[in-house]
């Protein structure tokens, strides 16, 4: 990470490390937190309600980086910290409603969708701006403090970059509206397999969990339960 931000005129340790710990178990996770690490990413909310209790005595800031499903809303606003995938109205509004009841707020992040793989989610990059604007308006529990994105699951570098540049460009033209209570300081993109790409490119924090962790071993019903008939499988599974 501090070798990608030197090569692009960045500091080092200018990059944020989020582990993604996703299918692992609470001894892969006290070892990360006893190399000290606090920040852990999850891709659902069934995971972090099954660890939140038993690992409670750790201090874990959980973040949710998965599809968030608006019935699930309820587990989130309890139990994490940040939201690195809103992407949607009808999953702001909920999560609001579960935040007021908690007495709580959180970070957010709005995922964007950069690349063209009908298995990515994100909102389009067209709609950002009003999204932004609602959430400053309507939403009182939800602190905005940048973007998301998956790049595209393929071997081109130069289509991954694209993703990310997009992203980017997004970011510096959506600062010139100057939204009020809208922060786009954080750029959160990168993953095990492109993340350098992803630095060069302005990430200001990257998922990594294979690098980490180790290989997964799961089928595509871990992320499609109601779609395993048709073989369907989330293309951001790489972190």
């Amino acid at each position: 990470m501090d070798e990608a931000a030197l090569r692009c005129g960045r500091e080092a340790g200018s990059v944020v490390l989020l582990p993604v710990s996703k299918t692992f178990g609470e001894q892969a996770i006290r070892e990360a937190v006893a190399a000290g690490e606090r920040r852990f990413g999850e891709n659902k909310a069934q995971e972090i309600r099954e660890k939140f209790e038993p690992l409670s005595d750790c201090g874990i800031d959980w973040v949710m980086i998965g599809h968030l499903q608006t019935n699930k809303a309820k587990d989130i606003a309890r139990m994490a910290s940040e939201v690195q995938s809103l992407d949607r109205k009808d999953l702001a509004i909920a999560l609001d409603r579960r935040l007021q009841q908690e007495g709580r707020a959180i970070d957010a992040l709005v995922q964007v969708k950069t690349s063209s793989e009908p298995t990515k989610y994100g909102m389009d990059p067209a709609e950002v701006a009003d999204f932004l604007r609602f959430l400053a308006r309507d939403i009182s529990t939800i602190r905005v403090r940048g973007l998301m994105t998956l790049a595209i699951n393929e071997s081109n570098d130069a289509a991954v970059r694209s993703c990310f540049r997009q992203l980017r460009e997004l970011r510096d033209r959506l600062r010139d509206e100057t939204i009020d209570g809208v922060s786009l300081d954080r750029l959160s993109m990168g993953m095990s397999g492109d993340f350098e790409i992803a630095i060069e490119e302005g990430s200001t924090e990257v998922r990594i969990g294979t690098a980490i962790f180790g290989a997964r071993n799961y089928g595509s019903d871990y992320y499609w339960p109601e779609n395993t008939k048709s073989g369907a499988k989330d293309a951001g599974d790489a972190e």
